[in-house]
This record gives structure tokens, C-alpha cells and sequence, in this order.
């Protein structure tokens, strides 16, 4: 018996016909009979096809940190369909205001917009190759940084046994149809190793165009940057000319105003941002030091997109900045995430489940296993995933909707409430004990 009711499955099946799995996207299939159908958000919760309401932690990914259907989004959003216009194949007002926000919100000196994570990260690529002259570059085992081919490496779709050694990790592919000479570029390490990436990058500095890091590890259920990890990689990068990618797909505008450089006091050459910023729209920005934004000289280094600078997207940023500036959305979803965060660490303590909760409160994750937190991909395999995944179906049967898999953090919005917090917590301990049977 799946999470399918009747007109969820009858929906479903409907989608399975024309649509391959049922979804436009492979991490929205739970399988043939969880895979669900929504009709529509507001606030903090979804409703399925059969009119079942969830209290939603997946929030669309991430992206959704005010709450769906937030009216002053939806307000600007409906004003830029209805008067403004949609897109011109010029720059527009609005979109220098934005860039303008953005700069001075985050720091950075230049920003360019584009429509999705994947495409920020792709092109904050193209640049530091530009830039350095350089070809290869370092990334993290367990991270995720869009679907584009020179990323899907490693990724925390990864199985355990599959990486080698860490000394001398080996490249995971994760899809077929990506060129096998593309694996030369790629450099993967563990994340946290500070001894690993400085005899790495002291060997091959001369080859390396850049190092891209999630501050946190957003597909590996939170994992925090070890005292000094970010500082060891600037600190490197500024040694050898190799552009600090800093991937704030998932932690800028989340973590804090000015996101993870805000937080942990580093910055890097180059930034990506963007779901947190649309709250749910599509908007993303390649950002950072205006020497390295400056290489994208037209007719020198490419760089486009018919949709970049949308008025939807940009209508929508503007708003959700508005948003964060004037009210206490930080403040809130810090409160109430760490009000989660406990809550959930010590039901599991009580039910005898060894357990850490990694992460910030606006976005963390549950690791279930002893020992210290695991502080790597490496070291969050060990955990007892499949214990995790009887109690996420335990939960969401209750109404309570976090992401199945515990490498996707839980993500909190402005929009969840102490009554949705307390609610999730009653739940959270039926689950438990209802999964440990």
C-alpha cells in the first residue's frame, strides 16, 4: 500500500502515459505507488489530488522560504504579468534595480542574472576557465551543483563503495550520455579534508581554474564546513590564482541576508545564487569580484540566455528581497527551525535511535547512526538510511511531508508556524515508533 490514494493514482497514471516516470524531474519519483500528485500550495502546506493536506519540508527543493502563494510576491508577480510585460531582449529597469539589491545585499561587486541553478554554476565555470586559462577544477564528493555534465561526477547519488580511496578518489559518473573524456577535467576530493585538497592543490596547482564549494553540504543532509575548511580554500585559491567558486544555489539568501559569505565570514571569487531569492520563481545570478565577472567580455567569453532578466523572475526577487528586508524572516525561521531541531533530535533520543542533526535551522538534516556527526559524504553513508526511510513514509501517511531521501535537507519557511512546528514534532514521534514497529 503506497502513498497513492484513488485520484492520486488515477492522476499519476494519466502522467505516466505521457510524461517519462510521471515527472519533469527524476528526484520527484518515489516509485509506481508513492510518487505523488499535487494541486495546489499555500503557506507552509500542499494538497494532493485526493484533497490530503501536508505540511511541506520540501518547500519545491529549497527555494520556497517566504511560503507558497506569499501575497506579496504573488501581488508583484501579477502586476509585472499584467502591466509590465514579460521579456524584450533588452535590459529593463528593473532588472538594474535587482542587480543593484543583489550587490548590495551579498557583497559582491557584479551580478548577471540567468533562470536556474544549473545555469549559474555552468557559467560560473566558463568563466574562471576563461579567466585562469586554466581547464580542470576541484569539486567535493556528495555535492551537487546542477545538471550540467561537467558536475555529475560524484554527485550524493553516488553508492557507497563506488568512490576509492580517499587519497585517490575515483570519478563517478552519475548518467550515462556524458562524453567519458569530460572525467579528465574533473577533480573530486572529500569534503572537510583540509590535509587531502592542500597536497591536491599544491601538486596540480597549474592545471586548476577553480575550486567550486557548497558552504554546506545541501545533498548531503547539511554537513557543516569543519573550523577552517573555508578559509583553507581561500587561502588556497588567493596562492595559486584559482577562482573561489562559492555555490550558494541552496545557502544564499537562506542561511542569512548575505547568505553562507555572510555567515562564515569567507567570500569567494565568484557566487551562484538563486532559489531562495524568487521564492519558488525562476531567477538565478552569477555574481562575485568584479575582476572575474569583467571577463565576460561579449564576442571573448559566451555567455546568454532568451529568458535571463524575465519581469516574472525579476518581479519576484524584488519582492521576496522587499520581504526579507522589512519583516523578521530570518529572525523566524531561524527560531522556529531550531525549535524543530531539538524537538526531532530528542524524539529519536528517547526512542533509543542514535542520532545527529546536522545543519542550520533553516536547512538541516537527520543522520541516524552513532558516533560523532558524520562531517563527509564518506562518513553520512554509514548512517542508517533505510530505518530513515520507514520513518519519512510514517510521516508523510500523517500529513507531514519532508523529502524522502535524508541526503535532501528539511527545509523551513517563513510560513511554518509554532502550531505546524508542535504538529510535526506529535507526528514525528508517532512515525518513529510506528516505523520501529
Amino acid at each position: 500500500m503506497g502513498l497513492q490514494k484513488k485520484r492520486t493514482r488515477e492522476q499519476y497514471q494519466r502522467a505516466m502515459k505521457v510524461m517519462p516516470y510521471g515527472v519533469n524531474s527524476n528526484f520527484r519519483y518515489w516509485g509506481p505507488d508513492d510518487t505523488l500528485v499535487m494541486t495546489r500550495g499555500q503557506g507552509a502546506y500542499l494538497w494532493d489530488s485526493d484533497g490530503k493536506k501536508y505540511i511541506d519540508y520540501r518547500m519545491g527543493f529549497g527555494p520556497v522560504f517566504l511560503g507558497h502563494g506569499f501575497p506579496e510576491v504573488a501581488e508583484r508577480v501579477s502586476q509585472a504579468i499584467t502591466q509590465d510585460g514579460n521579456i524584450f531582449a533588452f535590459t529593463t529597469e528593473k532588472e538594474i534595480e535587482l542587480a543593484e539589491r543583489i550587490v548590495a545585499a551579498t557583497g559582491v561587486d557584479m551580478a548577471r542574472l540567468a533562470n536556474s541553478g544549473t545555469e549559474a554554476t555552468m557559467h560560473s565555470l566558463r568563466i574562471a576557465r576563461a579567466h585562469t586559462g586554466r581547464e580542470k577544477f576541484i569539486k567535493f564528493e556528495g555535492q551537487y551543483h546542477g545538471m550540467s555534465d561537467y558536475f555529475l561526477y560524484s554527485t550524493a547519488s553516488a553508492g557507497k563503495g563506488t568512490l576509492g580511496s580517499p587519497r585517490s578518489p575515483i570519478n563517478v559518473v552519475q548518467s550515462s550520455g556524458i562524453p567519458k573524456g569530460i572525467a579528465e577535467y574533473v577533480i573530486n576530493l572529500p569534503y572537510n579534508d583540509l590535509e587531502i585538497l592542500e597536497s591536491t592543490v599544491e601538486a596540480k596547482w597549474g592545471d586548476l581554474a577553480a575550486i567550486v564549494v557548497e558552504p554546506t553540504m545541501g545533498n548531503s543532509g547539511g554537513i557543516m564546513p569543519a573550523p577552517g575548511w573555508l578559509e583553507k580554500i581561500r587561502e588556497l585559491c588567493t596562492a595559486h590564482g584559482i577562482v573561489m567558486i562559492m555555490d550558494e544555489v541552496k545557502t544564499g539568501f537562506r542561511l542569512a541576508l548575505g547568505g553562507a559569505q555572510q555567515l562564515f565570514g569567507v567570500r569567494g571569487d565568484l557566487v551562484t545564487y538563486a532559489k531562495a531569492l524568487g521564492n519558488g520563481f525562476p531567477i538565478a545570478v552569477i555574481a562575485g569580484k568584479r575582476a572575474f565577472m569583467e571577463t565576460l567580455e561579449p564576442g571573448s567569453v559566451a555567455h546568454g540566455g532568451t529568458y535571463t532578466g524575465n519581469f516574472v523572475g525579476v518581479a519576484a526577487a524584488l519582492a521576496t528581497l522587499d520581504v526579507m528586508q522589512k519583516q523578521p524572516v530570518h529572525k523566524t525561521v531561524n527560531e522556529r527551525g531550531q525549535m524543530l531541531m531539538s524537538g526531532l533530535g530528542e524524539i529519536l533520543t528517547d526512542a533509543g535511535i542514535p542520532n545527529s542533526v546536522v545543519g542550520v535551522p533553516s536547512m538541516f538534516g537527520l543522520y541516524l547512526g552513532e558516533g560523532a556527526p558524520p562531517v563527509d559524504f564518506r562518513t553520512f553513508l554509514e548512517g542508517d538510511h533505510a530505518l530513515y526511510d520507514r520513518i519519512i513514509v510514517q510521516l508523510a501517511e500523517r500529513g507531514v511531508l519532508p523529502e524522502m531521501d535524508d541526503r535532501e535537507p528539511w527545509f523551513i519557511s517563513y510560513s511554518h508556524s509554532e502550531a505546524d512546528i508542535a504538529e510535526t514534532l506529535t507526528k514525528f514521534e508517532e512515525a518513529v515508533k510506528g516505523a520501529k514497529g
